[in-house]
């Protein structure tokens, strides 16, 4: 693995409180092997995909720094309507499509679930931790990456 991991954190914040939850477990995870981590918001799961990739088209303009890996968290519960449906597909497919792309180390940790109830028991870090649990699979992607000499 790179020695010290950077990742980019990018947070639907629909969900506010689950959203922070899922954020703790993420950090927690970059920071149990010694990574760095930036964050940033954005209104919805819908927003998350095209956050990663303006990320990645900007990597070095102006010195920023690249990211080696990518943590999607949001969450989406179903409501009345079939509006729950296209966010989780194309939040879904925009990430696979970034990651086939680009060849992206992306964690996929956007929530799509029933209710609150089951939100808490994926969220928290006490209990599901996928922010955690999604962390640990980019990182094992940027791992794999290095490993086929793409880092």
């Amino acid at each position: 693995m790179t020695s010290s991991p950077h990742l980019l954190i990018v947070e639907a914040r629909f969900y506010e409180d689950i959203a922070d939850e899922l954020v703790r477990g993420a950090i927690a995870r970059i920071e149990a092997v010694g990574g760095t981590y930036e964050r940033v918001e954005v209104p919805g799961a819908f927003e998350v995909p095209a956050a990663i990739d303006l990320a990645i088209r900007g990597a070095g303009i102006g010195g920023r720094k690249p990211f080696d890996g990518y943590v999607a968290l949001g969450c989406v519960i179903r409501g009345e309507t079939t509006h729950y449906d296209y966010v989780c597909g194309e939040s879904a497919r925009g990430l696979q499509d970034l990651i086939l792309r680009y060849g992206a180390a992306i964690g996929y940790g956007i929530l799509t679930v029933e209710n609150r109830d089951q939100a808490w028991a994926r969220a928290s870090v006490d209990d599901g931790n996928k922010g955690g649990v999604v962390t640990t699979a980019a990182l094992r992607m940027i791992e794999l990456k290095s490993h086929f000499g793409l880092s």
